[in-house]
């Protein structure tokens, strides 16, 4: 990936681990990169879960309907990209493939990983030899 210049958004409760699960967590860290150094870091709020508490669930479970897929839940997910549509790539631990689809399509690649620390993680997106764990999706 060319990393001339990117903004790498990555779902945190810490500011140093990257969540398990992209919906869960309260914030993203993103980190701005230039010529593959990372230059700028700042916590932006996330919608997800905890906002939408006492709401109906967000996600249809009808058994024709494939998780995540349905207009409330894509409408969660538009809130969900809304503070990172400045950025290329957002990396989390696992998510939904309703999710993950609707992001690709909010112009964000998402990246399932199994590195926990955030910097390590954007580095692996700096140097392209991060993995892509599309199996690891709900």
């Amino acid at each position: 990936m060319s990393t001339k210049t990117i903004k790498i958004a990555a779902v945190t409760d810490d500011g140093i681990t990257i969540s398990q699960h992209f919906g869960r967590a309260r914030y993203y860290e993103v980190l701005s990169v230039e010529n593959d150094v990372i230059t700028n870091r700042e916590r932006r709020d996330k919608v997800g879960h905890h906002t939408f508490a006492g709401n109906e669930s967000g996600h249809n479970h009808e058994q024709n309907d494939r998780h995540g897929y349905d207009s409330n839940a894509q409408n969660k997910h538009r809130s969900m990209a809304e503070s990172i549509k400045d950025c290329q790539v957002i990396l989390t631990r696992g998510m939904g493939e309703g999710a993950y689809v609707n992001m690709q399509e909010y112009g964000i690649k998402p990246i399932v990983t199994d590195i926990e620390n955030i910097d390590n993680a954007v580095q692996a997106v700096i140097s392209n030899t991060i993995v892509n764990h599309i199996e690891n999706l709900d």
